[in-house]
């Protein structure tokens, strides 16, 4: 009894046994690897095991303190309640601002003892840098958690009998897992500098240093990239207004990192094939990596307020804006020393995948830094005058989409390109069936839809082209082994790039369609009355009172037909939750591949009367697909053979053999 009853400070005294490894693991394996001293640089693999044990412990303790109902710890007492479901109490644990830095603290020792699981044939100082970098950071988060935002203060000798409860918009099986992947996303990215500031570090910017972050970035997108997902399914059917949650600022600081990854993996891509942009790749990896921790800063800061943000503390805010600035005014300092040190002996002509690939990265780039100026723009000029300023979706719109146009064209033409030099002959020849059957395609794919919008027209040719594109790059790759069996023998690198292509352009194809042809009404309906909408018949029978675990609700039954057949029944749902006294609107919708129908409940009126919000939204979940298919090209391409540790092993030799075989291929 007296051991459970110490477990809150067993969590405590984890994480600091943790930031103390951390400390030490950011300090003597750096020292080992700067002198060549080989015990102090087989430190760094039990530290950084060690210290992720800690962590685990430290969150083992807090989520028994949920699921046990300990209300003497006020981060329990603050976001649970004994009449919360079990699996609420455990996501409760990420709920708010200190559980949520805990998760974050733990994903990134669990990065970090992968690493040093799955690094054992990198050269062992190269190893021990990496680590010591992956220390720095943990110890910076540590230190932040401890000193700001310990999850394990009790409230003693006196403590409430029951909860203040869960955020009810927190209550929903999305926010269980939309989180983790965010966060295994942000903080994926660590490892991708780690791997950069060492290469600096060590002077090693070449290929095998690429090859060996490559793969650690896929993954790190391809997490980030669920999360988004995942955050605009949630908003779509939980917020009840029926939109895809875009835009809003704490949204745009996932977003924005998420748009540098791309181009990062791209840069890595040609770092290691080619050995050219090392420079761009290195600032590429410091700069997502800081916008991760500028996404942190903005959604524990208190300077944005959304259903997103974690806390209102300006100390808080300050911890991490110093740890931001640290970070990247170290990492810009020491590639300001050693950049001057990297030499290119490649070469490449304007028309080759080298100039495709960088024009890409400088359209992300740009989409990037607008997403960032007007994210941040309306902060900076309330702080300095006062003035308030909102910038909203028609400023993004405006701005983002045209440059999305840019880069699905150059993907229509960047795929086929060669390494080193495309000649101009060949590639008309490869362009000329892909234009003229894209352009065919793409007319009569607007026509079917019914109506010549402008963006509809310029989304199905652009669709099009990079179909075709990339239908024609296999086909040249195959046609001298049959189609199947050349097909069986392209890299999951190679069909992991055309998966995550076909992916951004599903989710492009279901942005314009859903925005374009969606329709809604808001109406007043009592039982036994209907409303018609795009050919659908919506009948209101009436509602009836629910009760669940910790709310009461009013559900409603509606009766959707077309055409006198009966398509679907919803039940939408009013919900009112008894601790907190929050409403909160449960969406009913019927899903299909080609149209969602949804329906959400309002106000009471008189007369028994409700207010109810009924929308027909074609292609929206062509959005969430197509983002699905992205994320699993990028994981897809991580799992390539040549990456493969037994591979990397080899790597000396075999990125000779690599780079002959691409000097062969760009002379074929």
């Amino acid at each position: 009894m007296n051991t459970a009853l110490m477990l809150p400070e067993l969590g405590h005294l984890a994480l600091i046994l943790a930031l103390c490894l951390a400390l030490i693991q950011a300090t003597l394996p750096l020292i080992g690897a700067l002198r060549g001293a080989l015990p102090l640089i087989r430190l760094a693999r039990p530290l950084a095991l060690a210290g992720a044990s800690f962590v685990l412990l430290a969150f083992a303790v807090l989520t028994l303190a949920f699921l046990n109902d300990d209300f003497s710890v006020r981060y329990v007492a603050s976001h649970s309640n004994t009449a919360l479901p079990w699996y609420y109490k455990f996501s409760a644990v990420w709920g708010a601002h200190e559980g949520s830095l805990l998760l974050w603290a733990l994903i990134l020792s669990g990065w970090t003892a992968a690493c040093a699981l799955a690094s054992q044939p990198l050269p062992e100082s190269m190893r021990a840098l990496v680590l010591a970098v992956m220390g720095m950071i943990s110890s910076g988060f540590l230190l932040f958690l401890l000193a700001t935002s310990n999850p394990f203060v009790r409230l003693l000798p006196h403590h409430p009998l029951d909860g203040n409860d869960l955020n009810p918009l927190l209550q929903d099986f999305g926010l269980i897992v939309h989180p983790p992947m965010l966060y295994m996303g942000y903080v994926g990215f660590s490892v991708a500098f780690a791997f950069a500031i060492a290469a600096l570090i060590s002077g090693r910017l070449d290929a095998a240093w690429a090859r060996w972050s490559r793969p650690w970035t896929l993954l790190a997108w391809g997490f980030l990239g669920l999360g988004i997902v995942l955050g605009s399914w949630w908003a779509y059917y939980e917020l009840g207004w029926g939109g895809w949650w875009f835009w809003d600022p704490v949204e745009n600081a996932s977003f924005m990192p998420w748009l540098l990854g791309t181009a990062l993996i791209h840069s890595l891509a040609v770092t290691e094939k080619r050995g050219l942009f090392k420079n761009w790749t290195v600032l590429l990896a410091i700069a997502t990596f800081s916008l991760s921790l500028l996404g942190t800063f903005l959604v524990r800061s208190g300077v944005l307020t959304s259903v997103h943000a974690f806390a209102n503390d300006p100390e808080r805010g300050l911890f991490i804006l110093i740890f931001l600035l640290l970070v990247i005014g170290g990492s810009l300092t020491l590639f300001a020393f050693r950049a001057v040190q990297v030499k290119q002996q490649s070469t490449f002509t304007l028309l080759s995948r080298e100039t495709g690939l960088l024009i890409n990265n400088l359209i992300l780039i740009t989409a990037c830094s607008m997403i960032l100026l007007g994210t941040l723009y309306p902060l900076l000029l309330d702080a300095l005058s006062g003035a308030k300023l909102s910038v909203g979706p028609p400023y993004f719109n405006a701005m983002f989409l045209p440059l999305m146009g840019l880069l699905l064209l150059s993907l229509s033409v960047g795929v086929l390109l060669r390494w080193k030099d495309t000649p101009m002959r060949w590639l008309g020849k490869m362009l000329a069936p892909v234009l003229l059957g894209g352009s065919v395609s793409g007319l009569l794919a607007a026509f079917l839809l019914g109506d010549f919008h402008f963006a509809t027209l310029a989304v199905c040719l652009l669709g099009a082209w990079v179909l075709l594109s990339a239908l024609r790059d296999i086909f040249e790759k195959t046609r001298h082994s049959g189609l199947l069996r050349g097909f069986g023998k392209l890299s999951r690198s190679y069909l992991g790039m055309q998966l995550a292509h076909f992916g951004l352009l599903v989710c492009a194809l279901g942005v314009v369609l859903s925005s374009q042809y969606s329709e809604e009404r808001d109406v007043r309906l009592a039982p036994g009355e209907s409303v018609q909408l795009a050919g659908y018949r919506f009948l209101f029978e009436g509602t009836t009172d629910q009760q669940g675990p910790n709310y009461s609700a009013e559900r409603a039954r509606i009766r959707i037909s077309q055409g006198g057949r009966q398509i679907s029944v919803l039940y939408p749902e009013k919900r009112l939750y008894r601790v907190q006294g929050m409403p909160m609107t449960e969406a009913g919708i019927d899903a299909g591949l080609l149209r969602d129908l949804y329906v959400a409940l309002g106000e009471p009126l008189e007369d028994g009367a409700w207010a109810l919000r009924v929308q027909v939204k074609p292609y929206v979940r062509w959005i969430w697909l197509g983002g699905l298919l992205t994320v699993l090209g990028g994981l897809l391409a991580a799992l390539d053979k040549r990456y493969r540790t037994r591979k990397t092993a080899r790597a000396p030799a075999q990125q000779a053999r690599r780079h002959k075989e691409t000097e062969e291929e760009a002379a074929a």
